[in-house]
C-alpha cells in the first residue's frame, strides 16, 4: 500500500490526484489489475469526474456547498457536520482498472481528492491488485 500526502488550501478543495495514482502503477510495474484509491478521513473523499474543464470542479463545490451549507444548527460540536455529510455522499474510495500499465479512465475523466474541512495536510492510500507484472 502506498500513502500519498496532499495539502488542501481552502475549506473545500478539489485536488486532482490522477497523476499520483498513475505514478504508483508505473513504479510497481503493474501491467493488468485493479487499483483502489482510499481516503482515511471522515471529512474528505475520493471521486471521479471530468478533468478537462475547471468549471466542473467549481460547479461541484458550488452545488455541494448550497446543498449542504456549513450550518450552526447541526449538533456536532466541531462545526464541521457539513463536511461529514459531504464526504459520505462522495464516498471514501474508488476502484479503477489497470490495463497495459495504464489507469483506465474515460477520455475526460480524472481522479479527485475532495476536501471538505480544510485547509489541512491529508493523505490518500493506493492499493494495487495485479493480474500480471511486467518482467
Amino acid at each position: 500500500m502506498h500513502k500519498i500526502t496532499v495539502k488542501s488550501t481552502n475549506r473545500t478543495h478539489i485536488i486532482d490526484i490522477t497523476r499520483q495514482v498513475q505514478t504508483v502503477i508505473q513504479k510497481e510495474n503493474i501491467s493488468s489489475g485493479i487499483v483502489v484509491v482510499y481516503c482515511p478521513h471522515t471529512t474528505a473523499g475520493i471521486t471521479v469526474n471530468e478533468n478537462a474543464d475547471p468549471d466542473v470542479k467549481h460547479d461541484m463545490n458550488y452545488f455541494l456547498n448550497r446543498l449542504i451549507p456549513q450550518d450552526p444548527v447541526f449538533e456536532h460540536s466541531e462545526g464541521n457536520s457539513d463536511a461529514h455529510i459531504k464526504s459520505s455522499i462522495i464516498n471514501s474510495s474508488q476502484t479503477f482498472i489497470i490495463e497495459e500499465g495504464k489507469l483506465q479512465l474515460g477520455t475526460w475523466q480524472g481522479i479527485f481528492f475532495m476536501e471538505f474541512d480544510g485547509p489541512r495536510n491529508r493523505e490518500f492510500w493506493v492499493k494495487l491488485v495485479a493480474d500480471t507484472v511486467h518482467k
